[in-house]
């Protein structure tokens, strides 16, 4: 996500109280753990973009104006002049309540109980790894951007697709065509203003609530991105099939999370948008 915290070292802290295996094979899993549905909550498969509904309708004219007005320079530097909130992590997820992920075509549930059906699904497969259930419970939190305390962005600006930009668009990218970098010389070709193997954490990617990504775009990545694929492939499964119209209920689960907060951060934090 692109909120940035102002407090130190917090990435250090965890990685140093866990030093774990990062191989799923390595990782066992509970009795009774989470199973991965076939279907999603409207009786279709997941992240079917071709089902005919109202919905979808919806859903695909959202990715057209996502595609079309992620640009190098233009969410960046929108995004840029907001102010700080000071708020804390539970807070902000409490927030997400008022909101329905428009671009996602498995869900129409607040976004909190995604949030928290990610992290309980997660926490029966790895119940010793609390920091991997902090991780599900945070890992939506840049949609608070969608909060007018945060700036009220659009949800084309916020929510679905993550992509580099500065390079050429992906094939997988639908109505990149229609983006204006697609006819910029500096930013069409292969690597556009990278180098083969910069690592992601030296490329723009698209303004959102999220900033990783992986699957295309491979000539990018280091071995720093190798290694943390690894987390991401097991975290993916629980994120897109742990979504139900059964909600989790808050106020049961509420004591332990706020136990992780506590654990991992600080009381209230800085949140600024920016690049």
């Amino acid at each position: 996500m692109i909120l940035f915290f102002f407090f130190d070292d917090i990435e250090a802290g965890i990685e140093e109280r866990h030093k774990v295996a990062t191989d799923e094979n390595e990782l066992k899993t509970s009795d009774g753990g989470f199973v991965a549905p076939h279907i999603n909550s409207f009786g279709h498969n997941f992240r079917d973009y071709h089902v005919q509904s109202e919905r979808q309708k919806g859903v695909e004219e959202f990715y057209r104006t996502n595609h079309i007005n992620q640009t190098v320079r233009r969410m960046r530097q929108e995004c840029g002049k907001m102010e700080r909130v000071e708020m804390s992590i539970w807070e902000c997820c409490e927030l997400l309540n008022e909101y329905v992920d428009e671009s996602d075509p498995d869900l129409d549930e607040p976004q909190i109980q995604h949030l928290l059906q990610t992290a309980e699904a997660i926490r029966k497969d790895y119940p010793d790894e609390d920091w991997l259930h902090l991780t599900a419970l945070i890992h939506d939190l840049g949609k608070v951007l969608l909060h007018p305390a945060f700036g009220e962005l659009p949800q084309w600006a916020m929510v679905g697709d993550t992509f580099p930009v500065g390079c050429a668009f992906d094939e997988s990218i639908v109505d990149h065509k229609e983006n204006p970098d697609n006819k910029n010389p500096a930013y069409n070709t292969k690597y556009g203003i990278y180098s083969e193997g910069c690592g992601l954490h030296n490329v723009l990617m698209s303004w959102g609530h999220d900033d990783y990504m992986c699957g295309a775009y491979m000539h990018l990545i280091n071995e720093e991105d190798i290694e943390n694929l690894k987390w991401l492939k097991i975290f993916n499964k629980f994120d897109l099939y742990s979504k139900s119209k059964v909600h989790i209920r808050v106020e049961k689960v509420k004591p332990y999370y706020l136990y992780l907060i506590n654990k991992y951060f600080p009381a209230k934090l800085k949140w600024q948008c920016g690049s």
